[in-house]
């Protein structure tokens, strides 16, 4: 059973993941954390549990979902994996950063593979699809668990609101063909762990979202 540890970190409020299985292997998904004392925080846990981070996952680069790969690059010596498509997303932090009138921006590493859409990565014996869900971001991904019903989002649905698309490369028609053909035709039951913002389920956001009615 994987066990999920949510974080909510810097002012944009981005919510970063830990998961982790019963060998204590973990996957840090869209580190957000920009301050050191968050940083900290995420390093506390990973301790306090005996946890061994073995992935350092991108649902996608945009800067708020990346403020922590070099943290934890220097700290656990991973290489963050996200699409292709989305290079050019990584490639624009720093400037989007200087935009946004952030000091003290660390530049994420780049990535030595890619992640690729269709296939499946194994945290242990759990294995993730990887979605490819574009329209927020060019080369966003989601991870999906079937067995126990796991969204892990990034930016693309939230509880009754979706990512948005007036952003670099955003597109509002991609992104609704994105969650209708890749989130909606899951079981109503799966839980959406979205990047910002509490959880949802497919079956809330099929009745009651407003944007994908």
């Amino acid at each position: 059973m994987v066990q999920i540890k949510k974080f909510v970190f810097s002012p944009f409020q981005e919510n970063t993941y830990v998961l982790y299985n019963e060998d204590k292997e973990a996957w840090i998904i869209d580190p957000g954390c920009f301050y050191e004392e968050e940083a900290q925080a995420l390093k506390e846990f990973i301790l306090e549990e005996g946890l061994t981070p073995v992935k350092l996952l991108n649902t996608h680069c945009h800067l708020d979902h990346i403020f922590g790969n070099n943290f934890v690059h220097r700290e656990y010596g991973l290489l963050p994996e996200y699409h292709k498509l989305d290079q050019p997303m990584l490639d624009m932090a720093p400037s989007q950063a200087k935009l946004y009138g952030i000091d003290g921006f660390q530049d994420s590493p780049n990535a030595e593979s890619f992640l690729k859409e269709g296939t499946t990565i194994n945290l242990g014996q759990v294995g993730f699809e990887v979605r490819f869900v574009p329209g927020h971001a060019p080369g966003h991904v989601a991870f999906i668990n079937h067995s126990e019903q796991i969204v892990i989002g990034g930016d693309v649905l939230f509880h009754h609101s979706i990512g948005r698309t007036d952003l670099p490369f955003g597109d509002y028609d991609t992104l609704i063909h994105s969650i209708k053909s890749q989130f909606y035709t899951l079981a109503p039951e799966f839980t959406v762990y979205s990047g910002h913002g509490p959880e949802t389920t497919i079956g809330e956001e099929i009745n009651n979202n407003p944007f994908t009615k």
